[in-house]
């Protein structure tokens, strides 16, 4: 079972930063990504949950960014027993069958259960080291480094354009 897309929702939901201060912004991102369902059932309950979690998340990519693999671990460890996971074989949308997380329950469970299992499947496949914070700055959003060689740095092309020009014109001064 791939579970990329969960460590997606991850990312997606640090990276939100402010924007997660309302219902309906919560429901945008649920729709955004595939989670209709989701994102019509979401309540205030659930925003607190989910705020709740993205400073989790956020702790778990910091972690990663200074290289405290135990830490990561140890907080993703505790993150699934607060979060158990409950498969589910899904069917929609015209699609074969394939695996859920917690597709019952509250939506904050759902969201909870898909984004720690991703990352956890992404730590226990890949390492931790494919979590990060982007190093331009002053841009601090997480990533996944899907890279074959390990080697990404920044969350977007546009961050890393933006730190190679000013590293360029930082050379060129003092050059």
């Amino acid at each position: 079972m791939d579970l990329t897309s969960y460590a997606e929702l991850a990312v997606l939901l640090v990276n939100r930063k402010d924007a997660l201060r309302s219902l309906e912004t919560l429901r945008e991102l649920l729709a955004e990504t595939g989670r209709t369902e989701a994102a019509r059932r979401a309540t205030r309950r659930d925003l607190d949950a989910i705020e709740e979690l993205r400073e989790e998340l956020t702790a778990v990519f910091q972690s990663a960014s200074e290289g405290d693999e135990a830490d990561v671990v140890d907080r993703l460890n505790g993150l699934l027993v607060r979060h158990p996971v409950h498969p589910q074989i899904s069917g929609h949308d015209g699609q074969p069958w394939h695996m859920h997380l917690t597709e019952g329950g509250r939506v904050g469970d759902t969201v909870a259960v898909g984004s720690v299992m991703g990352l956890a499947s992404v730590v226990t496949g890949l390492g931790a080291d494919r979590l990060g914070i982007c190093q331009a700055t002053p841009c601090r959003n997480a990533y996944l480094d899907t890279s074959s060689n390990r080697s990404r740095r920044y969350c977007s092309e546009r961050c890393a354009s933006r730190a190679n020009v000013a590293a360029y014109r930082a050379r060129k001064r003092t050059g």
